[in-house]
């Protein structure tokens, strides 16, 4: 998965080798920023609105003032694909920290803020998206404020490690037993043809996907229900998926080496998956 060589640096367009920054920087010295990936389909955005919507929201609750503005932003995000000629499937990723300057915890005063973004190709997963993928359970030690896309994963980069040592694909997040989220994508139980996942609040990320999810199922009636469930529940459920910009929408079939469901991707998983697809215009899964 290749990196195109023009990036977006504030707002201007470089050769990628080109960008460099001070050691004092504060994205790399207090992770003192906030970021986005965004999917690209064939050389198209998905959910662009939705995700330059979520950056102002973290860029607000960090205090980072980006003059640049939403209008601003989405114009030079579509010509960095343009000038990138990217007609295929990949991702941007973008972030904005607090700026350079000398370290010190208090904001640095009159420093304007650090923006780039890249682009770079990344196909479908179709294998685990068709199949279903395995998790661990972990307990959630992350901040209390997991809505804002911050740039400190520290806690989120181990729990996934530790699903890549054990052979699985993620790590399913809890707290005092109460199922929060993964460690980079939010998670959903079915039971009795109901969906359940944690409520929108400050412990999870408010995924742009995620929002998807509950429009599909509304529209398909399919119950959605913001209620909790816990690591207990997990072994009884029907089914068992996750969703997130680059994992889409995945199903889970097997969690602690517990099968899910009959250990294959459940009717409401497949349906979802059919409504993504369409959503994002892309080709139907063969499944």
């Amino acid at each position: 998965m290749s990196i195109y060589p023009i990036i977006m640096s504030q707002t201007k367009f470089m050769q990628r080798d080109s960008l460099s920054y001070p050691y004092e920087e504060r994205g790399l010295q207090f992770g003192d920023g906030i970021y986005e990936v965004i999917r690209i389909y064939q050389g198209n955005y998905y959910l662009l609105e939705e995700h330059v919507d979520r950056l102002f929201r973290s860029l607000e609750a960090i205090k980072i003032n980006l003059e640049t503005s939403k209008e601003e932003i989405t114009r030079l995000l579509n010509q960095l694909l343009e000038r990138n000629d990217m007609k295929k499937d990949g991702k941007v990723y973008l972030q904005v920290s607090r700026g350079s300057a000398p370290r010190d915890h208090v904001f640095p005063e009159d420093v304007p803020p650090n923006l780039f973004a890249y682009v770079k190709e990344l196909p479908r997963n179709l294998e685990t998206i068709q199949n279903g993928v395995s998790t661990i359970t972990q307990r959630d030690v992350r901040w209390e404020n997991c809505y804002i896309k911050s740039l400190n994963l520290l806690p989120n980069v181990l729990a996934k490690q530790e699903a890549k040592e054990q052979g699985c694909y993620e790590a399913i997040l809890h707290r005092d037993g109460l199922v929060t989220e993964c460690s980079s994508s939010n998670v959903y139980l079915v039971k009795d043809g109901k969906i359940y996942t944690h409520t929108a609040n400050n412990r999870i990320l408010h995924g742009c996907v995620r929002m998807r999810v509950e429009k599909f199922a509304v529209d398909m009636k399919i119950p959605f229900l913001e209620e909790g469930f816990s690591v207990e529940d997990i072994s009884m459920a029907d089914e068992l998926f996750l969703s997130s910009s680059t994992s889409e929408i995945t199903p889970i079939i097997q969690s602690d080496n517990q099968q899910i469901g009959n250990g294959k991707p459940g009717p409401i998983t497949r349906q979802l998956q059919e409504a993504y697809e369409k959503d994002a215009l892309i080709r139907k899964l063969e499944v």
